[in-house]
């Protein structure tokens, strides 16, 4: 079947063509992310050295925005989704990608709590989000410091767990999981 034919919206078959752009945008933008926090953590880049680290909070913007937008989709396409299951294993994958939502929300809102609070502005892309000020607000970089790097790695935690369920689904109960979201093979 050509790839023309994959639905614009989700079906109980497979996800359509604008969930599919917005989970493979968004894995790439968190592939970036990471790649740059183990190129500061490795080898001690900052952001005024480096513009790869320094993009961090610029396509961290981008990547909350398409996870917003991902988020109004999904509940949208609810009813139409392929299911996850049922028993243990469907409430278990329901738990994976609700707590992986969830850490995919609170971790870029933890960073802009952070920018908003330091005082210094923050225009990503030219836009300005919060404009500069004079006192910082201290429990604001306080908390968000406390919660953005470590929660970030308890995401790339679950990010991990959710391609390894996707490799468990296809080595050992070869159910098509996979191609729900990549490949064509669902669509027959």
């Amino acid at each position: 079947m050509p790839r023309s034919s994959l639905p614009l919206r989700d079906t109980p078959q497979v996800y359509g063509r604008v969930t599919r752009a917005l989970h493979w945008s968004i894995a790439l933008l968190l592939l970036w992310q990471y790649m740059t926090m183990a190129l500061k953590l490795g080898f001690g880049w900052s952001p005024r050295d480096s513009a790869v680290v320094g993009s961090h909070s610029m396509i961290g913007t981008l990547a909350f925005v398409l996870i917003v937008i991902r988020l109004i989709w999904a509940v949208m396409n609810a009813a139409h989704r392929p299911a996850h299951g049922g028993g243990l294993i469907g409430i278990a994958a329901k738990a994976g990608h609700g707590l992986l939502y969830l850490a995919m929300l609170i971790v870029p809102l933890a960073a802009l709590l952070r920018a908003f609070g330091s005082g210094r502005g923050f225009a990503p892309f030219g836009f300005t989000l919060f404009p500069t000020r004079e006192a910082p607000i201290e429990w604001m970089v306080n908390f968000a410091n406390a919660i953005h790097g470590e929660l970030g790695w308890v995401m790339g935690v679950l990010i991990l767990g959710h391609v390894g369920m996707v490799g468990l689904h296809e080595a050992m109960w070869k159910d098509g999981t996979l191609a729900k979201m990549a490949g064509r093979k669902a669509l027959r």
